[in-house]
């Protein structure tokens, strides 16, 4: 039997991989096709020390796959349903964002 605890922690690490701002630009930059390091350190403005962390971090959830061509190196997204799972999570925000505005003007109206 698995232990409910291990279950968990994968879980959380996975959640926890998508949780920087950078990645999710990443993953929504990859959405179009494969991009090498160095064309997403321009197009993102992040440093390529720093964005080699955050590839790596997502590779290792299973997220990204890379690929090397001499010096050069790929990523691209590993499985589509990534975006399956990210788009729930933006119609979440948008509802609650909405709720926000609502509650918002309501206040202005004392």
């Amino acid at each position: 039997m698995v232990d409910d605890s291990f279950v968990f922690k994968i879980k959380a690490d996975f959640i926890r991989a998508l949780g920087h701002p950078v990645r999710l630009k990443i993953i929504e930059h990859l959405k179009n096709g494969q991009k090498s390091v160095g064309q997403m350190a321009k197009i993102l403005q992040v440093e390529q020390s720093g964005l080699s962390k955050h590839l790596a971090i997502l590779k290792q959830a299973g997220i990204l796959n890379s690929r090397q061509v001499k010096v050069t190196v790929f990523y691209s997204i590993r499985d589509k349903g990534i975006f399956d799972m990210l788009r729930p999570i933006s119609l979440f925000l948008k509802k609650k964002l909405k709720e926000s505005q609502e509650i918002l003007e309501h206040l202005g109206e004392e």
